[in-house]
């Protein structure tokens, strides 16, 4: 009886976890189809009149074809360059444990524990004239995910076996094919699970280019929301019909991949 009992509260709770999740998201999906007035009520029920013109006008006057053209490049050049350059990181430090290859990878781990100083990025990116430019916001992508992608993938190198390496270079392989030929397609599964990650935090983030960037053409789809809240205006209809736009590819991108990543989450527990 008892094991019926806890069954059902650990069920209970589930229920009430996923409500607080699932509620939001189907408010700003049914308001997204409402009127002006009508969704500033912010009101759960079903629409009285159904507008699905709302994300035609989101579309045209928000730029959210340019937005989108903005994030996919923020998201797509800074995680493939992120992660593999991680990646190759993570195999010199774990194969080669130098004094000061140690002192680097914890040096990295503190990424993981202190904040964005986003007035001294600026700084740092207005002395290279590197500010309002894709490619300082593409860079500061990069740099942000290095501390959770070398973590992650180093574990995960832990566990290969370092007889492959010494057959690889016995068969005349360099670094570079010992590497690319040998090393990478093993890391498959976290090399997955860390750009799927890195790629939504990169489409999901909202301060750093509000920070970095003052044209609207390098604005990415989060921003989109500013063309249609500000001081004079709050057309929430617009907002929640370019919430959902805006989530439509992460979620894509999350139900394709997550095998990917609760496989590549689960290899890398190693301990060292």
């Amino acid at each position: 009886m008892s094991k019926i009992i806890k069954t059902v509260l650990k069920q209970i709770v589930c229920i009430l976890l996923s409500l607080t999740v699932a509620i939001p998201f189907y408010m700003v999906l049914i308001n997204s189809f409402k009127s002006k007035g009508e969704a500033a009520r912010m009101k759960l029920s079903l629409p009285t009149e159904w507008f699905f013109s709302n994300y035609t006008e989101v579309i045209q006057q928000g730029k959210l074809i340019q937005g989108f053209s903005n994030s996919l490049t923020y998201a797509l050049v800074s995680t493939v360059v992120g992660v593999i350059s991680c990646a190759m990181a993570s195999f010199v430090m774990c194969r080669k444990r130098t004094k000061c290859n140690m002192f680097l990878y914890y040096f990295i781990l503190c990424g993981l524990f202190f904040p964005v100083n986003y007035v001294t990025l600026v700084k740092v990116l207005d002395v290279v004239n590197l500010t309002d430019s894709r490619t300082g916001i593409i860079i500061t992508f990069t740099s942000a995910m290095i501390p959770f992608c070398v973590f992650t993938i180093r574990n995960f190198i832990l566990s290969i076996p370092v007889e492959l390496d010494e057959a690889a270079v016995i068969d005349g392989a360099g670094p570079i094919a010992l590497f690319f030929k040998i090393i990478m397609p093993l890391l498959k599964p976290t090399l997955i699970t860390c750009f799927i990650l890195q790629f939504m935090g990169v489409w999901n983030d909202f301060l750093t280019p509000l920070y970095l960037s003052s044209q609207s053409k390098l604005f990415p789809m989060t921003m989109a929301v500013y063309q249609f809240f500000g001081k004079n205006k709050n057309y929430w209809n617009y907002i929640f019909a370019d919430i959902i736009l805006t989530c439509i590819p992460v979620i894509l991108v999350y139900l394709i991949g997550q095998k990917y990543i609760i496989g590549g989450m689960t290899s890398g527990a190693v301990k060292e």
